[in-house]
């Protein structure tokens, strides 16, 4: 089998049994293109490349500027390739097993403050009619539940059609988890589920989707979502550059806690596999003890 076999071979597999996203997919494609183009360039393929081989590959990215977040994230791609090359039985060893990651300090996410979001959900409803109804649902919905909002825009209409405390998310590879709604969430879903009919298509009567939309994707897209977000912003006199989708989702972690939430429970909120993925929020948790003995340790009081 070629090199590119031996690739669709192991996407393949990311698909059918790891039950990998189609943008995971297609940015693991990317990785090895690059990867298998530099071993072909030195005569090599993923069969016989070496720890040398992957070294130069890292140098390489390193010379033409490639940040260390970005170079790791493809080593992480690389290193599940050779590990599925050699569990097959493809090559007898794995040269990815000496290979150290790319030096990489772990950078906070860019926040919002609570009076940021508090502003922004004051503002979410303006916009005259069905427009400002449904935003207001949006921003409910996503400081409440921490979505990702590839999970927002596609949530069927059948996981809220009831009024209910609790929603059922699918996340990444299929995985659902339950995510509790505040109050004021289930408040505005109500409000938008009464005029929701007005974002169908015209001569469409029902849609599976919870935020229905005329595009080819049905519902609303990331990518709309994510101007709607920096025009609200912009309205609520913060900085749109500051906003996105992913800082709201933040917020919502490092908010909860900061007023004293599990690290646990944050975890399966977000839907995070690894809590190690949850733990760079930790820097809240650590400014939380800090206060917590500034105010009530008593030689901290004297």
């Amino acid at each position: 089998m070629t090199a590119g076999g031996d690739q669709e071979t192991f996407l393949e597999m990311l698909s059918a049994e790891r039950g990998a996203a189609a943008n995971t997919l297609a940015s693991y494609r990317r990785d090895l293109d690059a990867y298998l183009k530099h071993l072909a360039r030195r005569g090599r393929t993923a069969r016989t490349a070496t720890a040398a081989d992957i070294r130069s590959w890292l140098e390489a990215m390193s010379r033409a500027g490639a940040a260390a977040s970005s170079s790791a994230r493809r080593l992480s791609a690389v290193r599940q390739f050779h590990k599925f090359l050699f569990g097959e039985g493809l090559r007898p060893d794995d040269p990815t097993a000496t290979i150290d990651h790319p030096r990489r300090g772990r950078a906070l996410p860019r926040l919002l403050s609570e009076a940021e979001v508090a502003e922004m959900l004051a503002r979410a409803g303006d916009a005259p009619g069905a427009a400002g109804i449904r935003m207001k649902a949006l921003m409910e919905l996503l400081y409440a539940t921490g979505m990702r909002v590839s999970e927002l825009v596609a949530l069927p209409y059948a996981a809220v059609a009831r009024d209910q405390e609790f929603i059922v998310v699918r996340g990444k590879g299929g995985k659902e988890r339950l995510v509790p709604l505040t109050a004021k969430a289930r408040r505005a879903l109500a409000a938008y589920k009464a005029a929701r009919t007005d974002f169908l298509s015209p001569g469409v009567n029902e849609s599976r989707w919870l935020f229905p939309s005329s595009g080819n994707a049905g519902h609303l897209t990331r990518q709309r979502f994510g101007q709607m977000l920096k025009e609200l912003a912009a309205a609520a006199g913060i900085d749109p550059t500051k906003v996105s989708p992913h800082v709201l989702r933040h917020a919502f972690a490092s908010h909860l806690l900061a007023h004293g939430a599990d690290l646990r429970a944050v975890q399966q909120m977000l839907g995070h596999s690894d809590i190690s993925t949850t733990q760079i929020y930790t820097h809240v948790l650590n400014e939380r003890l800090a206060r917590l003995v500034a105010e009530k340790h008593p030689l901290a009081r004297k």
